[in-house]
């Protein structure tokens, strides 16, 4: 349900996720704008408020936390590098022996193996 209502936002927001990653407490996700109207921090909020009414009448014992912390990545950093660290969250949790185990991660306009194991920035593909 939450990467159908990813999907929808990305979208909406003309964004892309080179990576997502739900984790059991927590989610990260690198969103790119797609185009000159691209709005990655709209569609990290519309999200936020999709999946928490989502919460509300189907997990009311859960919720987001208040904000979400969020970090610009700059064209001269290695996507790749952001890319792998956050498929290695699970790993390092303790969850699978490899990043590609865990069915929760996945990415929305992207191969996710290429962006993995490309040393590219944020304006390839």
């Amino acid at each position: 349900m939450f990467v159908e209502l990813l999907s929808k936002v990305l979208a909406k927001f003309d964004c892309s996720a080179p990576i997502y990653c739900f984790m059991p407490d927590h989610f990260h996700g690198i969103f790119q704008g797609e185009t000159d109207r691209a709005d990655t921090w709209a569609a990290m909020a519309a999200f936020k408020q999709r999946t928490g009414f989502w919460l509300r009448r189907h997990r009311p014992h859960r919720r987001w936390q208040k904000d979400f912390w969020d970090h610009l990545l700059r064209c001269d950093e290695d996507l790749a590098a952001q890319v792998r660290y956050i498929a290695d969250n699970p790993v390092r949790k303790g969850l699978v022996d490899s990043w590609d185990e865990y069915p929760f991660t996945g990415s929305i306009g992207h191969d996710l193996k290429v962006t993995l194991f490309d040393a590219g920035t944020l304006t390839d593909r």
